[in-house]
């Protein structure tokens, strides 16, 4: 009834689409890293696309299977191998009851998503199953997972139907070397000089060894302060670049804080899904990557829509599932509809109205002109 860890490798740990709502008191949102691989793994095995899954962070961990169960892996090809032998991506597969799961090294990306027919046994935090590791929040005892660690399954299933199509031929990939962010200047870009301005802009940047679940620490040419890189604390968007004042910058990804006292030079809107495959893919330990930035007007926000085309022959209902690319912060921080205003009636008219009523009997008729 459940999957044991052999080995948890070198970071596994239970997410799903966040922790939403809860950043007014100071709760990050956390949640995969790539969360379109994710639902893409949870679909192909008839979840919801929010179920908890695993996710693998460059080496993986060896499970073995106590229960037979359907599974899925997408995100970051880490070579994954059953009993050794090699196992496909992005496609729903039956595993038996003493098989193991095992991942041989990164080859392309560096996260994998694992999921799990009828979802793992683990209870819910603030609405979510996500592991928060710095406030020991969520997921496994809010840890990373461990050996012998013992998950059980809520619904498995031995087999799905139609499981010779519960494939995604066309899976997206990230193979590129060299990224372009789209970038909005601001909040705070009026803190940075001319030239600070145009070296974020004009020259490139690499992923360094420092570089988590928070943030993605950039290294490169130093961006010029007016003064310094300190603000009083404000609110932090996924995908927000901060500047401190020793001038390079830092990417704020999935378990970045609520509040932050660094100067924001730009925010980063290139499609959501772009900076999510970008810093899920690229691997911090090489340098051969690099990052540029380039300047575009700010827009409306369209979140990014995950249709299911190429998921229909699975057998699933035809409906669009919409990952949300923007988490709202806080309940003060979605936008409201404003209260449609009551009408109040015209005095002139009210006036007209009475003074040609038909007087009441017992009374003078109607109002004074005084009134």
């Amino acid at each position: 009834m459940s999957i044991r860890i052999i080995n948890g490798g070198m970071l596994t740990t239970v997410q799903d689409n966040g922790r939403i709502g809860y950043q007014q008191f100071g709760v990050p949102v956390s949640g995969a890293m790539d969360p379109q691989a994710a639902a893409i793994a949870n679909i192909l095995v008839g979840n919801e696309d929010n179920e908890a899954v695993l996710e693998v962070t460059m080496l993986g961990p060896r499970i073995e299977f106590q229960e037979a169960n359907c599974i899925a892996v997408t995100g970051g090809d880490l070579t994954p191998q059953l009993d050794g032998k090699s196992f496909p991506m992005n496609r729903a597969v039956a595993v038996q009851k003493g098989q193991v799961l095992s991942f041989a090294a990164p080859r392309s990306g560096c996260r994998a998503y694992i999921a799990f027919a009828g979802g793992l046994e683990i209870p819910q935090v603030m609405g979510s199953r996500s592991t928060y590791l710095k406030a020991k929040i969520g997921g496994l005892e809010g840890r990373k997972l461990d050996k012998e660690d013992i998950i059980a399954f809520r619904a498995p299933t031995a087999q799905l139907p139609n499981m010779e199509k519960r494939a995604v031929a066309d899976a997206e990939t990230f193979t590129k070397t060299d990224v372009t962010l789209r970038v909005v200047l601001g909040p705070q870009d009026d803190a940075f000089t001319e030239a600070g301005i145009k070296t974020f802009l004009g020259e490139t940047y690499a992923v360094t060894v420092q570089s988590d679940r928070m943030g993605c620490r950039l290294d490169g040419p130093v961006i010029e302060h007016v003064k310094d890189g300190n603000i009083i604390s404000d609110g932090i968007s996924f995908g927000a670049i901060q500047v401190p004042s020793e001038g390079k910058p830092i990417i704020m990804v999935a378990d970045r804080q609520t509040v932050g006292g660094y100067t924001k030079i730009v925010t980063e809107r290139s499609s959501f899904r772009q900076i999510k495959k970008a810093l899920t893919h690229s691997f911090p330990t090489r340098r051969s990557s690099d990052w540029s930035f380039q300047r575009i007007s700010a827009r409306p926000h369209r979140s990014r829509q995950v249709t299911k085309s190429g998921l229909y022959r699975l057998g699933l209902p035809k409906r669009r599932t919409s990952i949300s690319t923007a988490k709202p912060t806080c309940v003060h921080c979605v936008k409201r509809s404003p209260t449609p205003m009551t009408r109040l009636p015209d005095p002139q008219n009210s006036r007209r109205a009475l003074k040609n009523m038909p007087a009441s009997p017992g009374k003078r008729g109607s109002l004074s002109q005084n009134q």
